[in-house]
């Protein structure tokens, strides 16, 4: 079509056509342009609409370079930075901020709420204070900026302040400024503050409401949430989309199926259930809730899904142990032309580390790289994870050396990864050196350094760091670190000295913390304390079948057969069933999982057949089948042939079948490995010249040539 000329713009039909570089190419090569304020405002409006920021700067420039009349003018440069902000680059609209020679309270308003909108919080409040030092009008806009600001920020005192001048300038009885003071109060901790003011309102809309009901569901209050949502109801303010997340997100934190339900069915009179936002959240909830089954029903009756949608669906299968479900949904995801966000990628990641997928993380990983969220500071600490808890912690390492910036979370996700790969002196050391970069050690990176004395015998440095907590760093241990403690003493045989620690703590036992004491029991063969521990777990903890499996296992080490019948017809008397053990593996972009004695695999055969050799390559390298634990009285050829089937020496076959030579081999177990599969694992790493790394319920076991990081203590 042919292009117009510059004397008559028909800007709407122009946009609409997609001629905006080709009518900025006439503008801007022009004899005669267009001198009207009116026509670069509306050529302003489209650049926003298109996010067209380099088309936005040669208008810009070329207005400069002509020196109109209107360049100058503060309303004009308020809308040149309302259009930089729009378009994403805060720093061209500072500049044209700092250079303008008058500035009203829209200027000031406008590049707070950019500062404010792009994170830099702190900077949004210097901003504030300054337009108030130079006697600028604030205003209801002014007021809600900065107060969202020292909300995100949790900047009670700076909060307070603003509250003050907020009640001097009689700005409270603004519905907006009020929103933003009880938004600010609940955000920053102080609820019942929220509370006070949400009452005294004039007047409130659906604003106010979903601040209390935000407020309450992030402090705890579930219950209050929901009751604040009914009054809201009962005061004839219809909730809206966002409103209705919220309180479905309040749902999903605290696992409130019943109530979620009971949302569900006011958004479906509402007329809300096909709204993308609602629908999101009812998938969320669902899915948190457990219900994942009617979390799908929902997922795929939604006429048109977003990248919340897609995440929301990959967290219910991951929360509800469907991992390979979430690990096939993201494909999913590729395959629809949807593209992954942050909140996507720290969601599936932590799935395959859990999986021990690393191949389809590495995947993963290149999928961040191509989004551009490589800089995602949230996104960079899940991969740091994902690599450590997938055994490959050198990659981890590498990752969080190119980190731009580290806050505590990325120094912890190291530091266990550091512990549960056998690493216990490094994990110390990057302990260290934290302290060392001025970052605050919190109650998480204690709890990883407390398990990485636990499992390296570091008895002497794990009472120290214990002690540390709360006389320098004024942090209270809470049970979890008293359950580390637990592990540490006895886990080295300090088993009196352990029970002694257990009765003078100022916290109540819990069930894991004498599970630990009955696993050192059992390794360390105190018959007496184990029987008495286990005795004390069928009263708290009857069901847990781990307590039967371990006395069952004390018992048959010293060879007493008639007490592991007895244990034996107590769980089934009980109805309770071992938990079976399961191992999984990566192989051909799938993961794999075998169980003890498995034979649905199609490899079979092969697996069975590749374990035959290696049990007579082992016992001519030396190896002595391990039987000492098995529950049975019967023939040790029957022992061991029980023993050959366990599920890690399938997923190893596996992977020796289906890996190139020199390849690791990478395993993930639900329960500890065995005492006869850690001793083969080292022979049988040694006999094919190949690394293998298996995960079990307490860590990672890196076997090669004929050894394990472990040092045979776990």
């Amino acid at each position: 079509m042919p292009l117009p000329s510059t004397s008559h713009f028909n800007l709407t039909a122009l946009f609409r056509d997609g001629l905006l570089k080709e009518v900025l190419h006439i503008l801007l090569t022009t004899h005669n342009p267009p001198e009207d304020f009116s026509t670069y405002l509306q050529l302003l409006q489209i650049c926003i609409l298109k996010n067209a920021l380099s088309q936005g700067k040669k208008i810009h420039s070329f207005i400069a370079h002509r020196r109109f009349a209107f360049a100058t003018r503060t309303t004009f440069q308020n809308n040149l930075i309302n259009m930089y902000v729009k378009c994403r680059s805060l720093l061209h609209a500072r500049k044209v901020f700092d250079h303008m020679k008058e500035r009203d309270s829209v200027s000031w308003n406008t590049i707070i709420a950019a500062y404010r909108r792009h994170g830099y919080l702190h900077e949004a409040v210097t901003l504030f204070h300054y337009m108030q030092h130079r006697g600028f009008q604030l205003d209801q806009f002014t007021f809600a900026s900065v107060l969202a600001a020292c909300a995100k920020m949790g900047d009670l005192e700076e909060g307070m302040g603003i509250h003050q001048r907020v009640m001097e300038g009689g700005f409270f009885s603004d519905v907006v400024v009020a929103s933003a003071l009880v938004d600010m109060y609940a955000k920053c901790g102080r609820i019942d503050k929220a509370r006070e003011l949400f009452d005294k309102m004039p007047q409130r809309n659906v604003v106010s409401w979903t601040a209390m009901i935000v407020g309450y569901a992030d402090s705890g209050f579930v219950g209050k949430a929901l009751e604040t949502f009914k009054h809201m109801q009962l005061a004839g303010v219809k909730a809206d989309s966002s409103n209705f997340a919220c309180i479905l997100t309040a749902c999903a934190q605290f696992g409130a199926l019943e109530q979620g339900m009971n949302i569900h069915r006011v958004i479906i009179e509402s007329g809300f259930s096909s709204d993308v936002v609602v629908a999101s959240a009812l998938v969320d909830m669902y899915g948190k809730c457990g219900s994942i089954d009617k979390a799908r029903e929902l997922f795929y009756k939604m006429p048109k899904r977003d990248v919340i949608s897609w995440t929301a669906m990959i967290v219910g299968y991951a929360q509800n142990g469907f991992v390979e479900k979430a690990l096939e949904t993201f494909k999913e995801i590729q395959l629809e032309g949807v593209k992954p966000d942050s909140t996507t990628f720290t969601s599936i990641l932590p799935a395959c580390a859990k999986m021990g997928a690393l191949e389809q993380g590495m995947g993963i990983h290149q999928n961040i790289i191509e989004s551009g969220k490589f800089s995602d500071a949230e996104v960079l600490n899940a991969l740091v994870d994902m690599y450590a808890k997938c055994g490959s912690i050198d990659k981890a390492r590498d990752i969080f050396d190119k980190m731009p910036q580290r806050n505590v979370v990325s120094w912890n996700a190291l530091i266990a990864g550091y512990a549960q790969n056998g690493l216990c002196k490094d994990a110390l050391r990057m302990f260290e050196l934290m302290k060392l970069s001025g970052t605050y050690p919190d109650i998480v990176s204690f709890g990883c350094v407390l398990f990485a004395c636990s499992h390296a015998s570091l008895v002497d440095e794990g009472c120290t760091y214990f002690n540390h907590m709360s006389n320098f760093y004024c942090i209270t241990p809470t049970v979890d670190h008293y359950v580390c403690m637990v592990d540490l003493l006895a886990r080295a045989g300090h088993i009196e000295d352990t029970l002694k620690f257990i009765i003078k703590m100022p916290v109540k036992p819990v069930v894991v913390m004498w599970m630990c004491f009955l696993g050192a029991c059992r390794s360390h063969l105190n018959v007496g304390l184990g029987v008495f521990t286990a005795m004390l777990l069928f009263d708290l903890d009857p069901k847990n079948p781990a307590t039967y499996v371990l006395l069952s296992n004390i018992y048959a080490e010293v060879g007493r057969w008639g007490e592991v019948q007895m244990v034996r017809r107590l769980m089934r008397d009980r109805g309770i069933k071992k938990i079976p053990g399961c191992s999984w593996i990566e192989g051909h972009k799938m993961v794999h999982a075998f169980c003890a004695g498995d034979r649905s695999h199609p490899q079979t055969q092969e697996i069975y057949a590749k374990l035959e050799k290696l049990a007579w390559e082992m016992k001519a390298a030396g190896y002595i089948p391990d039987s000492r634990q098995s529950l049975n009285d019967v023939e040790e050829e029957e022992k061991e042939l029980f023993l050959c089937h366990h599920s890690e020496k399938l997923a190893i076959a596996f992977g020796l079948l289906n890996t190139p030579p020199g390849t690791t081999i990478r395993v993930v177990k639900n329960l500890r490995v065995c005492a006869d599969c850690h001793t083969a694992a080292k022979f049988i790493s040694k006999i094919v010249g190949r690394e293998i790394v298996v995960r079990d319920a307490n860590r990672f076991h890196h076997f090669k040539g004929g050894q394990c990081s472990c040092r045979d203590y776990w």
